[in-house]
């Protein structure tokens, strides 16, 4: 019983990891946190296959560069809140107008959630960096 517990967990592991993965590969050219999601989707497929371990390191630390360097300016930091009012916006117009191509509130919501999901990634890189740069000063000082 055990062992098929444990074989369900690991298939779900994988399944949510490899979604995870090609979304944030799809991310990586749409407007999105594509290289977060792709360390998550690299993190869960590691719990699942074990021998997958040696690629977290390597992926966590290039979703890490990318993420400071998103709120590295302020120009950065407003484009970046432009394309999440944008995605807000443009998820409500795609719910509301019944002649937009794909309309309807599954597809505004998708917009309107990956337009929040933008804006509370911004702000985690922001607070990291902003973090690191206090302490930064007194570790020399």
């Amino acid at each position: 019983m055990a062992r098929s517990v444990e074989s369900i967990r690991r298939a779900a592991l994988g399944t949510l990891g490899a979604v995870l993965v090609l979304v944030g590969v799809a991310l990586l050219v749409l407007p999105g946190p594509g290289l977060l999601l792709v360390f998550a989707g690299v993190v869960l497929l590691a719990r699942a296959v074990p021998a997958l371990d040696r690629f977290v390191a390597p992926v966590r630390e290039q979703a890490m560069r990318a993420a400071e360097e998103s709120v590295s300016s302020p120009w950065r930091i407003a484009g970046s809140v432009l394309v999440g009012l944008f995605l807000v916006g443009a998820g409500v117009v795609w719910g509301i107008v019944p002649r937009v191509p794909y309309s309807g509130w599954a597809t505004g919501a998708s917009l309107i959630i990956s337009g929040c999901i933008l804006f509370a990634l911004l702000v985690w890189s922001h607070r990291r960096v902003q973090a690191a740069r206090r302490r930064s000063p007194s570790a020399s000082g």
